[in-house]
């Protein structure tokens, strides 16, 4: 036997306002029945495990075990610009001068994440 994965959770102080970003990232609302101040709120993705967010007491205080990687739909580079647009911060660059690398941002309560190429990018490399 085996076990999907159902969602992918976050830990965060403000579970709606947390979930907002993540609704600008993904372009996927919040569910319907979340609003401010409710201790949790989903996010349905299109296909695989969709976002949870849980609100804790406790801040982020180390680096994340386990994070998202995504891949934009328009370039890296400007996806990385429309991120830190959206209330990201840069963490970490490791963009190559051959066009390989990834960008490691933060969302708003400091939990990274990293950008790496898109399909179009990726193909036109080989």
């Amino acid at each position: 036997m085996t076990s999907l994965v159902n969602h992918i959770t976050f830990d965060c102080r403000d579970a709606y306002e947390l979930a907002g970003f993540w609704s600008l990232v993904t372009g996927r609302p919040r569910a319907d029945d979340d609003h401010p101040g409710d201790p949790e709120v989903y996010i349905e993705l299109p296909s695989g495990p969709g976002l949870l967010f849980i609100q804790v007491p406790d801040p982020k205080v180390v680096k994340n075990r386990v994070h998202l990687d995504l891949r934009p739909e328009t370039t890296r580079d400007a996806e990385v610009e429309r991120l830190l647009g959206v209330g990201a911060r840069l963490v970490d660059d490791q963009r190559r001068a051959d066009g390989t690398g990834w960008v490691v941002l933060a969302d708003p309560e400091g939990n990274e994440f990293c950008v790496e190429r898109s399909a179009a990018e990726r193909a036109a490399r080989g």
